[in-house]
C-alpha cells in the first residue's frame, strides 16, 4: 500500500475515533451541567463585572457590585452541587489526558498520563466558593477579578475534558481574550498550587 494512502487512512481513522470519544465526553458532562444554570450565571456575572467597571460614579458602581452578590452565591452553590453529582461518575470515565492533543483510547490504555476530572472540579469548587465568599476581604473590584479568573479556569478544564488542553486554551483566548497563563496568575494562590499539583502528578 502506498505510504501516503496508509497515512491518510490512519489519520481518518484517528479522527473518527477521537470525534466519537469527544462526543461521549461532551454528552457525559452535558448530562450533569444541564441540571444547573452555571453557564448562564457565569456569563451574567462576567457581563455584570464589565458593567460595574464601566461605571464612573462610585456610588452607582457599588450598587452594581451589591446587585451581583446574590448571583455569585447562587453560582457557587450550584457549582458545588454539580461537583457532588459529577463525583458519582466512574473513575475511568472521569479521566482527562494530560497530553496537549487529544488521541483516542489514551485514557483507557495509558491511565498514568491522565488526571481525574472529579478532583479537578473539586479544586474549582473550592476556589469559586472562596472567591465568592471573599474570605480574603478583597475590594469589590479585586474580588471580581479573582472570581472571574476562577470561573475561566473552571471553564478551561471543562473544555479540556471534552476536547484537549490545546483546544481549551485556544477557546479561552478566543472567548475572553485572556491567555491560559494569565488566568493561572489571577486565581488564588491556593487554587493555583492545588491545580498544578493535580495536573502534574
Amino acid at each position: 500500500m502506498d505510504i501516503f494512502v496508509f497515512v491518510t487512512l490512519l489519520a481518518i481513522g484517528v479522527h473518527v475515533l477521537r470525534s466519537r470519544e469527544q462526543a461521549q465526553r461532551i454528552a457525559l458532562l452535558g448530562s450533569y451541567l444541564g441540571k444547573f444554570q452555571i453557564e448562564k450565571l457565569m456569563q451574567d456575572l462576567l457581563n455584570g463585572y464589565q458593567r460595574a467597571l464601566g461605571e464612573t460614579d462610585e456610588e452607582r458602581q457599588m450598587q452594581v457590585w451589591r446587585y451581583l452578590e446574590p448571583a455569585e452565591q447562587t453560582l457557587s452553590e450550584q457549582f458545588n452541587r454539580f461537583v457532588l453529582e459529577f463525583a458519582k461518575v466512574a473513575e475511568p470515565q472521569a479521566r482527562v489526558s494530560r497530553l496537549p492533543l487529544a488521541l483516542p483510547f489514551v485514557s483507557q490504555h495509558f491511565p498514568d498520563t491522565t488526571l481525574d476530572m472529579r478532583k479537578l472540579l473539586s479544586v474549582h469548587a473550592h476556589g469559586i466558593t472562596q472567591a465568592s465568599q471573599n474570605d480574603q476581604t478583597q475590594s469589590p473590584r479585586r474580588k471580581a477579578f479573582t472570581l472571574s479568573a476562577e470561573l475561566m479556569l473552571m471553564q478551561h478544564s471543562c473544555h479540556w475534558f471534552c476536547r484537549s488542553k490545546t483546544v481549551a486554551s485556544a477557546r479561552l483566548l478566543a472567548r475572553h481574550q485572556t491567555a491560559y497563563a494569565q488566568v493561572l496568575e489571577a486565581v488564588t494562590t491556593q487554587t493555583r498550587q492545588t491545580y498544578f499539583q493535580l495536573i502534574k502528578n
